[in-house]
């Protein structure tokens, strides 16, 4: 298919078919729209949904979630999972308060001193937020490029997505053209396949249920709940000490909960 093709074939898709009800995409403000890319990084679109406008309903601003407590921020976040992600976007908050007055910068050099922010999520903000024709991948997109020109390949290199990326970027509407390649990606992963699973860069999510992921969840909440002992906590959750005690001390070391003497609280 050549370029011209392609681009037809995915502005036809995005026509009939665009998910523009995302509240994410009915705003261009760089604040809401880095919370959403912080809270869909390892979690399905589905569930960001609601825990996306209840988080904005209770940190309307970067300078209310700049003043929040690491506490309030977690109760916030509960359910999202990979919890550090919510504490990264507390500190990304507070460098745009106290580093460029409240005002989010828009230089890929400014936005990559915000602390959590890497090349990836500065990229979509120049995108989403400032509509400037940064380079944009993730999984949808990947999808997209491999079914149309790297069919017969297998551990393909962001590499050769990318020159495919700028070489199709629509630069006057990139926001737009992101918007359709990744609808179209999520249509082609759900009819055929998830082909992007032929990318190098492909991580499998573990399984939730039964893993260490589970217990750090379950010990975070119960923390946030009210301030547990460890021996509190063996009672409670049934688990081999071992594991318990790895956790509270990683937990304990990402600063999303401390201890005074015996008792740990967040």
């Amino acid at each position: 298919m050549n370029l011209v093709s392609f681009k037809h074939t995915v502005w036809k898709f995005y026509r009939a078919h665009g998910r523009g009800h995302l509240p994410w995409r009915q705003t261009r403000e760089p604040y809401k729209i880095l919370v959403s890319e912080i809270m869909l990084q390892q979690t399905q679109v589905e569930r960001v949904i609601p825990k996306y406008k209840s988080f904005l309903k209770k940190f309307p601003t970067a300078r209310a979630l700049a003043k929040a407590t690491n506490k309030d921020v977690l109760l916030e976040w509960q359910g999202l999972g990979y919890n550090r992600r919510a504490l990264a976007l507390k500190r990304a908050a507070e460098a745009v308060v106290s580093d460029f007055g409240g005002k989010f910068p828009q230089t890929l050099e400014e936005l990559l001193t915000l602390p959590g922010v890497g090349r990836a999520t500065a990229g979509d903000l120049l995108a989403f937020a400032f509509n400037k024709p940064a380079i944009v991948i993730e999984t949808n997109i990947r999808t997209v490029f491999i079914h149309h020109f790297l069919r017969d390949k297998k551990n393909i290199p962001d590499k050769q997505i990318l020159e495919l990326i700028e070489k199709t970027l629509d630069k006057k509407r990139p926001r737009e053209w992101y918007y359709a390649l990744m609808d179209y990606g999520a249509h082609l992963k759900k009819t055929l396949g998830n082909n992007a699973t032929r990318s190098k860069h492909y991580k499998k999510q573990s399984t939730f249920k039964g893993s260490n992921r589970e217990l750090r969840s379950h010990i975070l909440k119960l923390i946030l709940a009210k301030p547990q002992k460890k021996t509190d906590l063996l009672k409670l959750l049934n688990k081999p000490a071992v594991a318990i005690h790895a956790n509270l001390l990683a937990l304990e070391r990402e600063g999303l909960i401390h201890r005074t003497r015996n008792t740990f609280s967040a």
